[in-house]
């Protein structure tokens, strides 16, 4: 039987306000609207082919002349996840129910992961850092704080690039190990710690000295300065080891036990596996579009799924003007996709989250557009549903397939 295409693309960060209960979890979001704000204030905006599928609708008000489409076919979502996340929230559209995890310092679990990894077989050493660039905090003493040496080839420690205690990182250098041995002491940290995120990752020609040379202490956690330890700048690779995450029953491995093959396109690529399929990762939004059009020239049928990362580091930034920038490149693009459909074929087009430039340099807890095409297919409202999940069910459902978390959309397309 032939199924035909599902493409999913993540608009990464493109929030339309704040979620309901906000004003409990994340006081601070209360007044965050990342696509309004970005309506209000924005330049050389030209959001065609998004408005045409209904972005304005799905926001629910009219701003600055940018109107609704009668004709769109539309919805919104809230986050199942825990904050606002692009990892969680990728893992919940493909299928997983989000546990919320807790925060973790590396310090308070060295001594039963060292334990763990000398079981194991491998050599671990503690290496300590005197410097400490942001204090300490609740009476951490930072000069007994150390980093895990593994191997004499990576060290385990805090993720200093996110707030304080969400994520551990396993940083490498791939002349020393490779990446499947990064991967396997990852795994073992992942057994001992509740964070959201183990992330482990590594370069090449980067020396044993390069990485202790970045060892860094910030507000009584330590970690390696990934920038400054250079793994960022040639062969790098990396994978996020969710909290609570099973990939075995997420959209892809569901699909391939179908016999349908999974494409995943741009950050979506790093953070979620995909073993029977494609990975093709990257930043540049037409470099990630182009490849995904080339395959959707020439692949009749299976699961699609592409990130548009730029936007998410634009919100960082807190650039109104490069997230115009970038929205306008994916405006563009989508509306190359939709001439590589066919028959039944859908796109829904969607985020992961908030993350509004004009509220700070840090995700915001926002509902998000679902926008969906389908060909002939007019003038319908999916309502607000509850999880990202119904997406991946939506296409798990098209191919014949079920998930075990999220409901499917699908009968409404119809």
């Amino acid at each position: 039987m032939h199924y035909g295409k599902f493409i999913i693309i993540v608009l990464d960060s493109l929030g339309i306000g704040a979620m309901d209960d906000a004003a409990q979890v994340r006081p601070q979001d209360i007044e965050a609207n990342t696509l309004k704000h970005l309506l209000e204030r924005g330049k050389n905006i030209s959001f065609d082919t998004l408005i045409e599928l209904g972005l304005i609708n799905a926001l629910g008000e009219e701003i600055n002349g940018y109107k609704k489409n009668p004709k769109a076919v539309f919805g919104a979502s809230n986050l199942a996840h825990f904050g606002g996340d692009t990892y969680f929230g990728h893992q919940e559209i493909l299928g997983t129910k989000p546990l919320k995890p807790v925060l973790n310092r590396f310090a308070d679990f060295i001594d039963i992961i060292e334990a763990d990894l000398q079981k194991a077989g491998y050599t671990t050493a503690r290496v300590a850092s005197a410097s400490d660039s942001g204090g300490k905090d609740k009476g951490q003493n930072s000069s007994s704080l150390s980093l895990l040496s593994v191997n004499n080839a990576a060290f385990i420690g805090d993720n200093l690039e996110t707030d304080p205690g969400q994520a551990i990182n396993v940083t490498g250098s791939f002349d020393l190990i490779d990446f499947e041995g990064i991967k396997q002491i990852g795994s073992i940290v992942r057994k001992r710690v509740g964070v959201s995120r183990v992330i482990a990752f590594g370069g090449k020609n980067v020396s044993f000295d390069n990485l202790i040379a970045a060892i860094r202490q910030k507000n009584g956690y330590i970690g390696i300065d990934a920038p400054l330890s250079g793994v960022y700048r040639e062969g790098y690779q990396v994978i996020h080891i969710g909290y609570g995450v099973d990939t075995a029953v997420q959209l892809p491995n569901v699909l391939y036990q179908k016999g349908i093959t999974s494409y995943l396109y741009g950050k979506v690529a790093d953070i979620v596996e995909n073993p029977n399929g494609k990975l093709s990762p990257g930043v540049d939004t037409a470099a990630v579009f182009d490849e995904m059009l080339k395959d959707l020239k020439e692949i009749k049928e299976g699961f699609f799924c592409l990130n548009v990362q730029e936007t998410d580091l634009a919100g960082h930034l807190q650039d109104i003007d490069y997230y115009v920038d970038r929205l306008n490149i994916a405006d563009l693009k989508i509306r190359e996709v939709i001439k590589t459909m066919s028959g039944d074929d859908i796109l829904i087009i969607m985020a992961d989250h908030g993350n509004d430039p004009t509220i700070n340099s840090k995700h915001t807890r926002e509902k998000v557009p679902i926008l969906i095409y389908k060909r002939g297919l007019e003038s319908k409202n999916i309502g607000l549903r509850q999880t990202l999940s119904d997406a991946g069910a939506t296409a798990a459902n098209f191919f014949g397939a079920k998930l075990s978390y999220g409901t499917s959309f699908l009968g409404l397309l119809i």
